[in-house]
Parts: structure tokens; C-alpha cells; sequence
């Protein structure tokens, strides 16, 4: 009787306690960790996000960067980070699936290590080539590859960034093994491709869509699975009978654990950020695609890094690659 008693009192503070929490939250700035260098797109995109939810949330948000190991250095500090919703992070395909094949032992669980807040933008990816290379479109380019393959070299923002991990998947699909040429960054690797140092690679819209509009480097095909309006004429590989359908992706993560009247919160917030008008138009200038309303579900976020670890993964895994 009198432990009946007991949580009839309880329980009904503890749910107050949680309304409280949702209601007063954030009382602080917050911080938002970006799992790599500043001035990338991933960057781009976090601070852009951060402007935005300081707005809801009308709080300061503060970007961190912190670079290495091809981003698990920085989600490392946000898994171990208190789970109170002060501290949040980006994560991207690279930190959540790529990193599943390229490390032996990676020092987070990507499917369950974390609380995804919301999927943040997509971007579509492109192969591309020099303007050399005497092919103009993807039929064109595996028969070249197929008569060539020993002699050609493709460029990568380095092992593990989005742009080895889409040529992996994409080679793989095609049955073509091409020495890879890894950079330390996107803008070497484009350089290079631009001077005709390597033949081609597969990069997001961000930074392959400006080179291509001045004429210095072409696409060969889209490799996700809608044509891009800004490419008319530019086939999907999928339309070709490839099934090969790659787009980038950054979504927000909280640590584990972290209450789920804050979770809420952060997700109101972000939902605010991405439904700016003005950030719709920047973004879509350069190829993002802001997530629907149904794409920021939690759920959705996890669905995306589920079918990465099974369907991306045993092609990374199969290079024999590793950075640990």
C-alpha cells in the first residue's frame, strides 16, 4: 500500500519534471560539432543550420570544427559529449557508413551510437571527367575504361571522403577496377581533374557543378537516382541500367540517451531552419536538396544509415582500404 502511494506521488512529478525540461530548454548557447575542417560544404551547410535554429531556439549556436580521421574525431567528443542536448553534431555518409569499412575499429557504433536529430541535406553526385577524356556520356566512358583501365586514374577528396566512397560503389557496379588517386581534400583532387593530371571522378553538385558550367571540366552522368534540371541531357546511370543511386548526406545527431522532450526540440528547430526560404534558394543553387517534412523524421536518418552498412559497405570493404 504504501509503495502504491509512493508512485502515485511519483509519477506524476516526473512527468511535470520532463514537461518542465522540454519547456525550458535550451537556457544556454548550444554547441554544434562539425566532424571536420572549416570552408567545406558539410561546413557550409552546418553553419548556415546553426544561424537557423539559433533563431528558433533563441539561443546562440556555436560551430565547432573538429577535423581528423576522417571524422571520428569529432563524433568520438559528441558520443562521449553530456546527453542534455547542449552539445549536437553533424554527421554525414562518410562518418556513418564509409567509416564502417575503412576502420577496423571504429570508436563508434553508427546505427546505434547516437540520437539522430533529423536528416539536415542531400546532394546528388556526378561523374565526371577531364575535358579531355574523348567520352561524353557513361556508355561511352565504360567502353574507353574497359580498353584503358591500366593507364587511367580517378581522384578522391581522400580515402573515406564521399567522392572515393561514390567511385567505390560506382566501379564496383560496373566491374571496372582504376587506380585511385587520393587528395588531401576536394580542391586538390579538382584541380588536378581540371589540369588533366586524372581522368575523372565522382563528385557532389557543391563544388562539380560550378567547373562544369565553365566549360573546364564535363559530366558523364548523374548518379542518383533523379536527373538534375541545372544537367539537361545528362543521363542517370539507373536509366542506364546500373543500379547505382548515390546521393551525399548530413543529418544532425545528439548523444545517446539524450531526453526525447529535448530531442523534440531540437528536431522543432531544425524544421524551422530548413523551411527559410532564403536558405532553400542558396541551397539549391548549388545542388542541396533541403529534406521534406517526412525526410526529418529521426527515423528516416537511421533508415538511410541502415541501407548504407548493407549495401555500400561490402564494396568499400571489398579495397582493402583502412585508415586505423
Amino acid at each position: 500500500m504504501m509503495l502504491r502511494r509512493l508512485l502515485l506521488t511519483l509519477v506524476p512529478l516526473l512527468l511535470a519534471a520532463g514537461t518542465a525540461t522540454a519547456q525550458a530548454f535550451p537556457t544556454k548557447p548550444l554547441t554544434l560539432i562539425v566532424p571536420f575542417p572549416a570552408g567545406g560544404p558539410s561546413d557550409a551547410l552546418a553553419r548556415a543550420l546553426a544561424q537557423g535554429m539559433a533563431a528558433d531556439l533563441k539561443q546562440t549556436v556555436v560551430v565547432e570544427n573538429i577535423g581528423g580521421a576522417s571524422g571520428t574525431i569529432g563524433l568520438t567528443k559528441l558520443m562521449n559529449a553530456a546527453p542534455d542536448g547542449y552539445t549536437i553534431g553533424f554527421g554525414t555518409i562518410g562518418t556513418h557508413v564509409a567509416n564502417a569499412a575503412l576502420f577496423k575499429k571504429l570508436p563508434y557504433d553508427p546505427l546505434t551510437g547516437f540520437e539522430p536529430i533529423g536528416l539536415a541535406g542531400t546532394a546528388p553526385l556526378l561523374l565526371v571527367a577531364k575535358a579531355g577524356l574523348p567520352v561524353s556520356n557513361l556508355k561511352e566512358f565504360i567502353a574507353y575504361a574497359e580498353k584503358n583501365k591500366a593507364d587511367m586514374t580517378y581522384g578522391s577528396a581522400g580515402v573515406g571522403s564521399i567522392s572515393h566512397y561514390a567511385c567505390v560503389v560506382l566501379l564496383s557496379a560496373l566491374k571496372l577496377n582504376i587506380t585511385h588517386v587520393p587528395y588531401r581534400g576536394v580542391a586538390p583532387a579538382m584541380n588536378d581533374l581540371m589540369g588533366g593530371h586524372i581522368d575523372f571522378m565522382c563528385d557532389q553538385t557543391t563544388t562539380a557543378l560550378p567547373q562544369i558550367a565553365g566549360g573546364k571540366i564535363k559530366p558523364l552522368a548523374v548518379l542518383s537516382d533523379q536527373p538534375l534540371p541545372q544537367l539537361p541531357g545528362v543521363a542517370t546511370a539507373a536509366s542506364q541500367g546500373y543500379d547505382v543511386n548515390l546521393r551525399s548526406w548530413n543529418a544532425l545527431f545528439a548523444p545517446k540517451g539524450t531526453p526525447q522532450p529535448v530531442m523534440a526540440r531540437l528536431n522543432q528547430a531544425l524544421r524551422a531552419a530548413v523551411a527559410d526560404p532564403a536558405l532553400v534558394k542558396q541551397m539549391n543553387a548549388v545542388g542541396v536538396d533541403l529534406p521534406s517534412s517526412e525526410a526529418l523524421q529521426p527515423a528516416s536518418v537511421t533508415a538511410l544509415i541502415a541501407r548504407g552498412l548493407e549495401k555500400d559497405v561490402p564494396a568499400l570493404k571489398a579495397r582493402g582500404e583502412y585508415l586505423d
